[in-house]
C-alpha cells in the first residue's frame, strides 16, 4: 500500500456450488468471518459471525444463505464493511465450513464450488478449493489493519482436516509451513 491507499473498505466474499444429487441429503456450505482484537490477533476471536448471526455492530452480515445450493450464481454472500469496524479490531478472518449432515464431506466431494472476493466491481480472488479436496472446512480470506489504520487483503484458501465444529475456534492460529 502506498501513503495515498485507503486499502480496501467494503468486501463481498460469496460462495457458488450445484446441488447434491437427487435423494443425497443437501450440500450446506457456510460462510463465517471471525473478528479478532488489536490486542490479540491470534487467540480467540473477539466474534464470530455466520448463519443466522450479524456482528455486533451490523459491520459484518449475510446477504444470502443457502442450505443446498439451488440458487442462481452465487448462493452465499457475506459483507464485510471493513472502513466501519471499530480500531480495537486488527483482523477479519474468513472461511467457509461444510455443514456434516450424515456423512462427513470435504471439498472434493462438493460439485463445482466456486468462491469470489470483491471490493465493488474489482475482484480481489477467486478459487473452486482446488487446493484443500480433503478439507472438511477452509479458511479463504484474511484482512489485517496496518499501522495507519487501513485494511490490507490476504488471499489464499488454506484447508482445515478436522470436525467443522471446531473451526471457528482455531481459523485464526497463526498458520505455520
Amino acid at each position: 500500500m502506498n501513503g495515498l491507499s485507503k486499502g480496501v473498505g467494503k468486501v463481498e466474499v460469496a460462495l457458488r456450488w450445484d446441488p447434491g444429487p437427487a435423494g443425497q441429503p443437501p450440500v450446506d456450505l457456510d460462510l463465517v468471518a471471525g473478528t479478532y482484537r488489536a490486542d490479540d490477533p491470534y487467540g480467540t476471536p473477539a466474534y464470530v459471525v455466520h448463519f443466522d448471526s450479524r456482528s455486533p455492530d451490523g459491520t459484518i452480515y449475510l446477504n444470502r444463505d443457502s442450505k443446498d445450493g439451488k440458487g442462481f450464481g452465487f448462493d452465499e454472500v457475506m459483507t464485510l464493511e471493513l472502513e466501519r469496524l471499530d480500531a480495537r479490531y486488527a483482523r477479519v478472518v474468513v472461511g467457509v465450513a461444510i455443514q456434516q449432515h450424515t456423512d462427513d464431506r470435504t471439498f472434493g466431494d462438493v460439485t463445482n464450488p466456486g468462491l469470489r472476493i470483491r471490493e465493488g466491481y474489482t475482484d480481489l480472488a477467486a478459487d473452486d478449493f482446488g487446493g484443500a479436496p480433503g478439507a472438511t472446512a477452509a479458511t479463504v480470506a484474511e484482512f489485517v489493519r496496518d499501522e495507519t489504520g487501513a485494511w490490507e487483503f490476504r488471499a489464499g484458501v488454506h484447508g482445515f482436516e478436522g470436525d467443522p465444529a471446531s473451526f471457528t475456534r482455531v481459523m485464526g492460529a497463526t498458520r505455520r509451513p
